[in-house]
């Protein structure tokens, strides 16, 4: 028993070891994201099919220091329309759906039906209210639902546009529309759908889709959130299956990497399905948003998703057949930059490591607080967001409620540590703060009489 479990010792080292040399900017780029509790999970980077790195970090079960591994599966939020919109790509494939046709021919009485095509679903143009914008939407939460229910949550209400004609933000309800559609289409629950047009058919084995049914596993990661500035909490419960055909599947990053190759590569889907994905205009659609990058100078076909104690990110570069993938069972977006960045040292391109100082100064805490209004271009239009304390540590507090910490990087730089955006504090001469920047927004201080206390 000794010797084996030596000889497994000297297996892992020279393995880790060979990992090491062949690549150690990714395992020091990636090393303070680690060690400050704002990444645990699994990196995949594939080129010309050909893994150049994988690597597991943290822990899919912090209480029971279970570690992440090369096979632990993830809830990956909305990168789950990626697999949605495939299988509906494969049923237009077998001729069983066009791109044309309307809602109404498959799904009957939705407010606008008639006017929504599979098209408008897919590109997330169809007008639909936003499920996740509902005043009840934690309460849909927090109860079992079906794409049949959670289409009911919306199918009365009044079209926001005319469909086709804009893009506002991610429709999650085209997707749980789109989940409908399947099990209308096949006869089958979504979830079987899944496994019968894509899970099977790539190879994908262990991929499914989260129905409330499964039990506490070693390979699927629990999830955690931010608690303050350095902590980790465990996530609140929720319900996925309120999540059908947005965001409810739960995957491996090697089973992400094979969809990828699957998508842009195989026979899997057939060349006008592909040509679709691959189309530039519009930027969203297919579970992707496309983009011309000046970063890696060519298109760049991604998608990033959180969902409470997960997030994700898959990104795909033609030109350098370069697949990326980071999933993390912590809920912040700290998986975007890294997947960019990896993506860049794989290119050999310039990146900017992360750092922190790990504290804010007393001086700095006491004289930064009140409330900045944001434009109607902001994430959220017209909001106004405030700038408080725990006399420790910055937050950032939005119209939900909900309070992000705010990570020291320099004197009055932070970053954002659930959404992961540069944050940085303008001051007066008095030293009060009077612009707040968050990324390439600015909001200007609202009179102090307003401001939140």
């Amino acid at each position: 028993m000794r010797l084996q479990l030596f000889a497994a010792m000297l297996l892992c080292s020279a393995q880790c070891l060979a990992q090491k040399a062949a690549s150690p900017d990714f395992e020091s780029y990636i090393a303070p994201y680690v060690t400050s509790n704002n990444f645990s999970g699994s990196v995949l980077i594939e080129k010309g099919g050909n893994i150049v790195f994988q690597r597991s970090y943290g822990f899919a079960d912090r209480e029971s220091h279970v570690p992440n591994s090369s096979k632990t599966r993830f809830h990956v939020a909305s990168v789950s329309m990626q697999f949605t919109a495939a299988a509906i790509l494969r049923l237009i494939d077998q001729g069983s759906l066009k791109l044309d046709t309307h809602v109404s021919e498959v799904v009957p009485r939705v407010s606008g039906g008639e006017k929504i095509t599979i098209r408008d679903l897919l590109l997330q143009r169809s007008g639909l209210t936003d499920i996740n914008g509902l005043p009840e939407y934690n309460e849909i939460l927090a109860h079992h639902q079906t794409p049949t229910t959670l289409v009911a949550k919306i199918k009365d209400k009044p079209l926001m546009f005319e469909p086709g004609s804009k893009y506002l933000h991610e429709e999650h309800s085209a997707y749980n529309l789109l989940a409908l559609i399947l099990e209308n289409k096949t006869g089958l629950p979504f979830a079987a759908a899944m496994r019968e047009l894509v899970f099977h058919p790539t190879g994908l084995s262990q991929a499914f889709i989260d129905e409330d049914t499964i039990s506490s596993a070693h390979d699927i990661a629990d999830g955690y959130q931010p608690k303050g500035v350095s902590e980790l909490e465990p996530a609140a419960s929720i319900h996925w299956s309120a999540k059908a055909g947005n965001a409810s599947a739960v995957i491996s990053a090697a089973d992400s990497a094979r969809l990828v190759r699957a998508l842009f590569h195989s026979s899997f889907l057939k060349d006008p399905s592909r040509k679709a994905i691959l189309e530039t205009e519009p930027r969203v659609g297919y579970g992707w948003m496309r983009a011309q990058s000046d970063r890696f100078l060519q298109t760049t076909y991604y998608m990033n998703g959180r969902a409470p104690g997960f997030s994700s990110f898959v990104m795909y570069l033609p030109k350098d057949d370069l697949s990326v993938v980071v999933f993390s069972n912590i809920y912040s977006s700290a998986t975007t930059t890294i997947g960019n960045d990896l993506a860049a040292i794989s290119l050999g391109l310039p990146f900017t490591p992360f750092t922190h100082s790990g504290t804010v100064s007393a001086d700095t805490i006491q004289h930064s607080a009140g409330t900045f209004h944001f434009g109607p271009d902001f994430y959220q239009a017209n909001a106004n967001v405030s700038l408080t304390n725990d006399h420790r540590e910055l937050f950032l507090r939005w119209p939900s409620g909900e309070q992000s910490p705010l990570i020291p990087t320099s004197p009055d730089q932070f970053i954002d540590r659930a959404y992961w955006e540069d944050v940085r504090i303008e001051r007066d001469p008095a030293g009060t703060p009077s612009v707040l920047r968050y990324g390439r927004f600015q909001g200007r201080r609202i009179a102090a009489k307003d401001d939140s206390k």
